[in-house]
């Protein structure tokens, strides 16, 4: 799910204009801090809290799903259902957000997301049923899906080439936040408050978050898309499609995604079942599976920026903490919670790579990157959406120690298409890769 790179364009005849390398804030090179002055600090900071509450409603139904059981008569074996709804819906939108963000601008396409995401979070607390619960999960998925690439290339368009690394990196491990809030606020809700009421708090949020967003991003002074044109390019588009590069990073990453996702929202049923702990102390641990991230993002945005061997640190950050999720059933509670720590930390680190990663791609120009980053992020959703329903089928079947067994095994096999990769070089001014790789 990120394209730090993203100017978002170049300009030319039926082109989207490439934004202003220096932003309100300052010049290239500035002193870190800098990344969060001035207007577009404020507005990249509102960017990640609305990034935090789309990740809040993301994972809020995990705590819920044994309250649902009760209520409703959902089946353990059905539980995956719930959770790849959203998977179903983020995914089928990732290109045609990005196709309407060509058209439509950036800013426009990603708050029409995040209402429709907020909207549809509060209309499942009074979902009758569970067919209608299953299909407004998924209109909260599509929202989600409207919002991410375009909410990238807006970030990313807010700072210079060279300093976007870390802006893109923490609004990409915003998500981390968001869904540990989303894992341990429910738990805690869900007793006084219900299922429903407890879903519909970040619905709210995020509803009221929306126009503060619409308000503080500056403007006319940043462009933060392309100008509304009559027809988007569409000469352009199948190029981007066809990339392998692209593909590769999808696939490669369909394990990790489904098990960042997976887990948290899993443990904490997990955890009161079978290890028979209290909900705030499973809560707490699973929020360890995705709150950490946090703190990965941007070392992995200034990672990306810094260091060509790109492959080789993808590769170490998936492989090592994927297969400590094998381990769960028999650490005692102190290890299950470092390594959650340790887990969520990489997935930050990789996750912020992967979105800077298409900016180094050959033939991947700035106007490409929301495109780029939509395709292989709706390849890896669909694949997590897979994962959390195979996961719940293992669960049922098998047990939760199985279970841990797939999400950490699975996330080490997809990695296995990563050599397919090119190697990426450096970043050049005209806004696509070197033709020099470097790993």
């Amino acid at each position: 799910m990120d394209g730090e790179g993203t100017g978002p364009g170049t300009a030319g005849a039926g082109r989207p204009e490439r934004l202003p390398d220096r932003p309100l804030g300052g010049a290239p090179g500035g002193p870190p801090g800098r990344w969060f002055a001035g207007a577009e600090g404020r507005a990249t900071l509102a960017l990640v809290a609305l990034r935090v509450l789309y990740a809040y409603n993301w994972t809020d139904i995990g705590p819920a799903l044994p309250a649902l059981s009760r209520q409703m008569g959902i089946a353990e074996a059905d539980w995956g259902l719930l959770l790849a709804a959203f998977f179903v819906g983020a995914g089928m939108l990732q290109i045609p957000a990005g196709l309407l963000a060509r058209r439509y601008g950036n800013l426009v396409i990603a708050l029409l997301g995040a209402a429709i995401l907020g909207v549809a979070a509060v209309a499942c607390a009074f979902a009758p049923n569970v067919p209608s619960l299953l299909l407004l999960r998924g209109v909260c998925g599509a929202g989600a899906g409207l919002f991410f690439s375009p909410a990238i290339a807006v970030v990313a368009g807010l700072h210079p080439e060279g300093r976007r690394g870390v802006p893109v990196g923490l609004f990409s491990s915003a998500y981390s936040a968001g869904a540990g809030l989303g894992v341990f606020v429910t738990a805690l809700l869900i007793g006084p408050l219900g299922w429903g009421p407890a879903l519909a708090v970040g619905g709210f949020g995020t509803l009221l978050l929306v126009p503060i967003v619409l308000t503080l991003v500056p403007r006319p002074s940043v462009r933060i898309g392309p100008q509304p044109a009559r027809r988007p390019p569409w000469r352009e588009i199948p190029a981007v499609l066809r990339s392998r590069a692209v593909w590769v990073i999808g696939v490669a990453f369909i394990g990790i995604e489904g098990a960042s996702l997976a887990a948290g929202q899993f443990f904490v049923p997990y955890a009161e079942v079978v290890r028979g702990w209290s909900a705030p102390i499973a809560g707490s641990v699973g929020a360890l599976f995705v709150f950490p991230s946090l703190f990965g993002g941007p070392v992995g945005g200034w990672i990306a920026e810094r260091f060509t061997n790109r492959r080789s640190w993808l590769a170490v950050l998936t492989a090592g903490p994927s297969l400590l999720l094998v381990l769960v059933p028999g650490l005692p509670l102190a290890a299950v919670a470092v390594a959650a720590t340790i887990f969520a930390t990489a997935v930050g680190m990789i996750y912020a790579i992967m979105y800077v990663l298409p900016a180094y791609l050959p033939g991947i120009h700035d106007a490409d990157l929301p495109l780029a980053i939509g395709l292989f992020n709706g390849i890896q959703l669909a694949g997590g959406a897979a994962v959390a329903g195979i996961v719940g089928w293992v669960v049922a079947t098998y047990g939760y120690d199985w279970a841990w067994a797939a999400l950490g095994g699975g996330a080490v096999l997809t990695l296995l298409a990563l050599p397919l990769l090119p190697a990426t070089g450096p970043r050049t001014t005209q806004g696509t890769a070197a033709a020099r790789p470097a790993g």
